[in-house]
């Protein structure tokens, strides 16, 4: 699994023109799951995510959590972070869940992230989506839970 952070002031997600998800200060969050991934698995990254301290304190140091900061999140699928470019110019998704499975997980991390993060956001899977934000800092950081 592998989540794309970036702390933003402001994200917002449309499908066909309409706001499905937006928020102010917090985390934009890209999902991708591949075909290994399991409940366990997105566990594991939702405690990291909710536990970084990537928030600025009011010394300007970089100490405080998502709850701590009052900071939203918003939850983006995107299957294209298990793209593979090692052969060709073309990528390959192979290594990217089977979509049932990845839907069954991205649901189950939007609800396991509701029960501990008061305003969460989110796409939908498989939409065809415009994400926008305002990238804070920029700060952007990598999760992928083969390095956790």
């Amino acid at each position: 699994m592998r989540f794309v952070i970036q702390r933003v002031l402001h994200a917002d997600v449309k499908i066909d023109g309409k706001t499905a998800g937006e928020i102010e200060k917090g985390l934009l969050v890209l999902i991708g799951v591949s075909g290994e991934d399991t409940k366990e698995t997105a566990d594991k990254m939702i405690r990291k995510l909710i536990g970084l301290r990537i928030f600025e304190d009011d010394m300007g140091k970089t100490n405080l959590d998502l709850e701590t900061a009052g900071g939203s999140l918003l939850l983006v699928s995107q299957f294209t972070l298990y793209a593979n470019c090692k052969k060709g110019n073309r990528p390959s998704f192979i290594e990217a869940g089977p979509p049932e499975m990845a839907e069954a997980l991205y649901q189950y991390i939007i609800s396991e992230c509701r029960k501990r993060v008061p305003n969460v956001g989110c796409g939908e899977f498989g939409a065809d989506m415009k994400v926008s934000l305002v990238n804070d800092g920029p700060f952007t950081i990598l999760l992928d839970s083969a390095q956790l």
